[in-house]
């Protein structure tokens, strides 16, 4: 509690200083766009420059965004409204090609005379207001406007002319160029030297970067283009500097600790698993493992993530692992987010080990050892049980969601946590596991998501990357097909589809992205099966949902006398592990369900999935989401039901999943798609992407650098003791916040 006064107070403080700095009105509009304190004015950096004379192509602004632009004004005329109270200016700018209207409302003439004076025939001029659309033209909406008038003094016009005009991320009541007079105030009383440099001298040389007094100046008041291109520059590598200086001293944090070696022993449990597995290990599933196995014997902490292609094979080299601890006397804990998964684990394994996991069991393996599960939601009596083998040793394996945090929750010997789509814990989560060992236990993290290369070496430089690209020999696989939403024809062809595998003893997903509708419908005017399919191309339509779906294809002829079964995060833990039962068991062979089968679900007869309203949904999601068909030795179809107009972004990013089942390729294609927050799950962190300058995918060089740098200077001052501006830089990004974030994402 009382550091939530202190943090008020301290922001309070922020906003007082930036008041007295700008003045307390502007104070209040910057808010609006996020910036509080003196310091994030002169952080929020331009996204874009302007140059006098070199006016913005009107023809490529987008309804409902709000633009800055510069233009020349063409004419003006002006007349009484029909209330006669007002007067309507409508002025016409150009960019040499396109003419564009833009209509301001004047309470009188005098207004409509000062408009004039202000943007005569042939006047330079920036306007920034919401673009929109008039009896289908483009338009602005009394934006506000700056004039660009031309200094008397002829010595300073060309300079003026060359110098490129800052364009800050803006609002319709705070216009970019308040912003940039906001910043002058700040900026024009500081010295070079008043400006705190957060990187080291000899950094700073090596990698000819602008001191951060001159990169400020540089950023906001550039006189040609190059300089705000160096300063961008700077900063990006300083934004890569700073995380891969806090990922480092993690790294030398974790490595400092001493871990109990689990080292593999000949004739044990994990010999005992390869014998009995019905298939091969792939060629890099045995590389992983060996990885893995030279971690574990060793006394530093491992921390390695796995990552693995959809049905690569992940779960087998984490078991694998798991037997090397239990053959070396510890126990391993694996944590999933959700109990759908964890009892997929639990299943799983349980089915692979066999009897090797039914020690004191009638049928047993004499050294076997058990498989524990602990859920938040199950009975007393199981829950004492798998408590009581957890803290006994006799589970080597204990599986659970959450509740393994618990303090009721206690081990004999942790040695081994592994922890199943990892970005959906944040680090206390994984510290509070992680401190049940006597020791600190070894760590291996494990992602369905194909990570590319430069996010990994961005966001995980204190972990050891493996990878799993390799699909186990006899997977038949998928094939992908878009379905046009507006396509009777092609729609009916969808659920036939489905009922042709239902009836060849398969079973189908039918998967859309919210539960239920947020519009009442008529009980008596069902919505048809080829209606389902509102996107965001469908201006005033409702995303596909589960509820109407599933009652829908209830009533339609093609799936006639199949039973449906329906599944969704609202359901309790009895009523999914029921639905999941029926669905794997034939009883329901059709199951309408949202994206909580994405990950880890794994039935086997599964051979069709109908994703509605697909361009809702990433690619990397989709991607996993047909992962869950095509498991066993049928093929899988996916049908991509879409209203996405071709050539838009959402029609681009499914054609990419028709074309191509390789998950590397398709994350990477994501990733230049979307925001890095977005492909990390910074959703479920709580907060946006941490990087305002720094872009994975462009600046990978840059950021391989930055890696190298951060690490010598860790490897040299461990605590940067002789480092103080760093440490403060990393502090002032890498908050708890943040470093919440960076562990989730």
């Amino acid at each position: 509690m009382v550091a939530d006064v202190d943090d008020e107070h301290a922001a309070e403080q922020l906003t007082r200083q930036l008041a007295r700095a700008v003045g307390e009105k502007t104070a209040k509009a910057l808010a609006g766009v996020g910036v509080r304190s003196v310091d994030e004015l002169l952080r929020h950096f331009p996204r874009r420059y302007l140059h006098r004379g070199r006016y913005t192509r009107l023809a490529d602004l987008v309804p409902g965004e709000h633009a800055t632009v510069m233009a020349e004004v063409a004419e003006i005329e002006s007349r009484p409204a029909r209330n006669r109270r007002l007067h309507i200016a409508t002025v016409t700018i150009t960019d040499g090609t396109t003419r564009l209207p833009l209509t301001f409302f004047a309470r009188n003439a005098g207004m409509v005379t000062h408009l004039r004076r202000q943007l005569p025939i042939g006047a330079s001029a920036m306007f920034s207001g919401l673009v929109s659309l008039y009896r289908s033209e483009l338009q602005l909406t009394h934006p506000e406007y700056e004039p660009l008038g031309e200094t008397a003094d002829e010595s300073l016009v060309q300079a003026r002319v060359n110098r490129p005009v800052p364009v800050y991320p803006a609002t319709a009541k705070l216009p970019s160029w308040k912003i940039a007079k906001a910043v002058r105030m700040v900026l024009d009383p500081m010295a070079d030297a008043d400006v705190p440099e957060w990187l080291p001298q000899e950094v700073v040389q090596r990698r000819s970067l602008p001191p951060a007094g001159a990169a400020l100046r540089m950023i906001h008041l550039p006189s040609v283009d190059q300089e705000w291109r160096d300063a961008q520059r700077r900063y990006r590598y300083e934004e890569a500097f700073i995380l891969q200086t806090a990922l480092a001293r993690r790294r030398a944090d974790i490595a400092a600790h001493d871990a109990t070696p689990r080292p593999s022993r000949a004739g044990g449990l994990m010999d005992a698993l390869d014998a009995q597995l019905p298939f091969e290990l792939t060629s890099g599933q045995r590389t992983v493992a060996e990885e893995i196995a030279a971690d574990l014997a060793a006394a530093e902490p491992m921390q390695r993530l796995l990552q693995g292609e959809v049905g690569s094979g992940k779960t087998v080299v984490a078991l694998r692992a798991m037997m090397q601890v239990i053959d070396a006397g510890g126990q391993a804990a694996l944590l999933a987010p959700t109990e759908v998964l964890a009892q997929q684990h639990h299943r799983s394994i349980s089915a692979m080990l066999g009897p090797l996991a039914e020690a004191g069991m009638l049928g047993g393996a004499s050294d076997a050892t058990r498989v524990a599960l602990i859920t938040g939601s199950m009975g007393a009596t199981a829950r004492r049980q798998a408590l009581a083998d957890a803290a006994s040793g006799a589970a080597g394996i204990v599986i659970g969601t959450h509740a393994l945090l618990s303090e009721q929750v206690q081990f004999a010997d942790l040695g081994l946590t592994v922890i199943d789509e990892q970005h959906r814990f944040g680090v206390e989560q994984r510290d509070a596991l992680r401190s049940k060992g006597r020791t600190m236990p070894h760590q291996l993290f494990l992602t369905a998501t194909p990570i590319p290369r430069s996010v990994a070496m961005t966001f995980f430089g204190d972990v050891d990357v493996s990878t799993l690209r390799e699909i186990p020999a006899g997977r038949p696989g998928v094939q992908t097909f878009a379905v046009p939403a507006d396509n009777p024809r092609w729609l009916t062809r969808t659920w036939e589809k489905v009922a042709e595998e239902v009836s060849r003893g398969g079973r189908a997903y039918v998967v859309a992205p919210r539960i239920s509708s947020s519009v009442v419908e008529d009980d008596d005017a069902p919505t048809p099966v080829t209606a389902l399919r509102a996107t965001d191309a469908v201006a005033g339509k409702d995303a596909a949902n589960v509820e109407d779906t599933f009652a829908t294809l209830g009533r339609d002829r093609t799936l006639a006398g199949t039973a449906l079964g329906m599944m969704h995060g609202r359901l309790s833990t009895e009523e999914k592990d029921r639905a999941m039962a029926d669905f794997a068991a034939g009883r329901t062979p059709v199951l309408v369900t949202t994206t909580v089968i994405e990950v880890g679900v794994d039935v086997p007869e599964a051979t069709v999935m109908v994703i509605l309203d697909a361009d809702r949904f990433g690619i990397s999601q989709l991607h996993q989401l047909r992962g869950r068909v095509g498991r066993g030795s049928a093929p899988g179809t996916c049908l991509l039901v879409s209203s996405a107009e071709p050539g838009t972004p959402a029609w681009q990013r499914l054609q990419a999943l028709v074309a191509s089942t390789d998950g590397f390729a398709l994350a990477e294609q994501d990733l230049e798609q979307r925001r890095e927050g977005d492909v990390l799950g910074a959703a479920q962190s709580g907060r946006g992407n941490s990087l305002t300058m720094l872009r994975v995918v462009r600046d990978r060089d840059l950021i391989e650098q930055a890696r190298d740098d951060a690490r010598g200077l860790i490897a040299h001052d461990p605590n940067l003791v002789t480092h103080p501006e760093v440490l403060l830089a990393v502090t002032r990004l890498v908050d708890p916040d943040h470093e919440e974030y960076l562990d989730r994402a």
